[in-house]
């Protein structure tokens, strides 16, 4: 199981914040209260947690439906024993494959801790009241041949909470028809099946597809719309009301700080920012503050009155969080790059309400590939990040590469031949007239871009010559940068399993290395 390590500021899209989280923890120190992750780190978030047996007896009743029989709840219930918190959206089909990267990475956590001397089980939030259907109503697989394929469960829009939208003919035989040909296929897509079931819930089905692949690393789940959780997380939000205005105050003070840092706020904060929903009649609703009131498509809703409703209010990105980590005994807690910079914000609001904090993990990232693949990149000198270029940059490169040596040395020579004739001639002109130098610069320029273009179609004829090299390209691009995203973002862990069986969840459990924060390319 070979690995090659990519920094993450080799990736597309990585933000300051999170480059300098890798990389340089000790630059944004002053919006974590845990910059480190070492071990003194956790043992001192470890003691910051004050978790009353009522307390803990509470959270216990209230994970028990949905965690039967785990041993990890059996030693929650244990005075003392912390949690490593992970989290997603209930996508479809298990949503992109980091969400299992991120399960493996609380539970290898957890494990750590436990080996010294913190006990830790890792847990896993269900973001169910999330209600933007359109970010987890579909997934993408690859077929045999690494072709993308999309895969989309339809309904009429609207403010639900997307945990309790009810299964409308989840695409069963789409997988299993884009997974064809696939060793494990038919393993995949019946345990898929199983959990999608009619009559479930997008919450539950992921929960119980994740549990299902997941099953021997005892992950506990939570669902935050469940009653029992809702009760649990009503002090925490009640006391958010009451703080409003003073933490609307400190989050805008706090994004101030990460502009003048030379970073940025991951989420837009205005002074009528609600930090709150309210769930009613089925729907997730936006309210707006004004001052100590809030508004709701004209109803207007005093802070007394959201307080004492606080069971039926959900938390915004930036609260949710805390709410999580006040509820759950949390020493650490698994995060996106994304997530990382939510976190930058929220610290102020973890500084005021349970006054405690977990250390903020980034999470483990992959780039899986099988040995046949490994060797075509071989062949054709290719590495991850130059597919961030595109499909046409890599048949471009591979082009290259097939062009004769006889022919690619002609080209490089006459290439050569010119630059050096025209720099000598350049030197001659510029004693004699300045703008005939000029002129033959322009001249140059145009020669060279004739021969790249006579190379270009050299290449392009060599491609036509060999029409495995196009298939090679079009599958190593559709293998690792899909639709121009890393593999890991856009595809469901499903088609890896189909490929390499389930024990790939195995050998991404031991591959991951909570010392080194690099993007990992791994063969297997």
């Amino acid at each position: 199981m070979p690995c090659t390590c990519v920094r993450q500021t080799d990736l597309p899209n990585t933000s300051a914040i999170a480059a300098d989280v890798f990389y340089h923890p000790e630059r944004t120190a002053a919006f974590f209260r845990h910059p480190l992750r070492d071990l003194d780190s956790f043992r001192a978030a470890a003691r910051e947690i004050n978790f009353p047996a009522v307390q803990r007896a509470a959270l216990v009743a209230a994970l028990g439906p949905r965690n039967p029989g785990s041993r990890s709840l059996d030693r929650l219930a244990e005075p003392g024993t912390v949690a490593v918190v992970t989290g997603q959206q209930v996508g479809l089909f298990s949503g992109p494959a980091y969400t299992a990267y991120k399960a493996l990475h609380a539970a290898r956590l957890a494990a750590w801790l436990t080996e010294q001397g913190i006990p830790a089980v890792p847990v896993f939030w269900l973001a169910t009241q999330d209600h933007d259907f359109a970010e987890v109503n579909h997934a993408w697989v690859f077929d045999k041949h690494h072709r993308p394929h999309k895969l989309e469960m339809r309904r009429s829009a609207g403010s639900q909470p997307v945990g309790e939208i009810a299964l409308a003919a989840p695409p069963i035989d789409e997988l299993r028809a884009s997974l064809a040909g696939l060793p494990f296929a038919d393993e995949v897509a019946s345990l898929t099946a199983a959990a999608y079931q009619p009559g479930s819930t997008m919450g539950r089905a992921f929960g119980d597809l994740l549990h299902s692949l997941l099953a021997k690393f005892d992950i506990l789940q939570v669902d935050p719309l469940l009653p029992a959780f809702r009760q649990l997380a009503a002090p925490v939000l009640r006391s958010a009301v009451e703080a409003a205005p003073e933490l609307s105050a400190a989050i805008l003070a706090r994004n101030q700080e990460l502009s003048a840092a030379g970073y940025h706020a991951q989420v837009h904060v205005e002074e009528q920012t609600s930090l709150f929903f309210l769930l009613e009649s089925g729907k997730r609703l936006a309210l707006r503050r004004h001052g100590s009131e809030y508004v709701l498509n004209g109803r207007r809703f005093s802070s007394q009155e959201l307080q004492d409703r606080a069971e039926s209010l959900s938390p915004n990105a930036l609260l949710r969080p805390v709410v999580q980590d006040s509820i759950l005994p949390s020493a650490a807690s698994i995060l996106g790059p994304a997530e990382m910079a939510y976190l930058a914000q929220s610290e102020v609001i973890y500084r005021a309400i349970p006054g405690r904090m977990p250390v903020a993990v980034p999470r483990a990232g992959f780039t899986i590939l099988d040995a046949h693949s490994q060797k075509l990149l071989d062949r054709y000198g290719l590495t991850l990040t130059d597919f961030f270029e595109g499909e046409d940059s890599i048949r471009n490169r591979v082009a290259a590469r097939l062009i004769p040596p006889a022919v690619a040395g002609a080209l490089r020579e006459t290439a050569d031949t010119v630059g050096r004739a025209v720099d000598r001639l350049r030197g001659e002109l510029g004693t004699f007239d300045p703008t005939l130098a000029q002129a033959l610069d322009r001249s140059a320029r145009k020669i060279r871009y004739q021969i790249g273009k006579v190379e270009g179609k050299a290449g392009r004829e060599a491609m036509r010559r060999d029409a495995r090299a196009t298939e090679d390209a079009a599958s190593l691009s559709g293998l690792l940068c899909p639709e121009r995203h890393l593999q890991e973002r856009l595809y469901s862990i499903l088609p890896f399993l189909a490929r390499h069986g389930l024990g790939l969840l195995d050998q991404v459990y031991e591959a991951i290395q909570l010392d080194c924060p690099d993007h990992r390319m791994m063969v297997v």
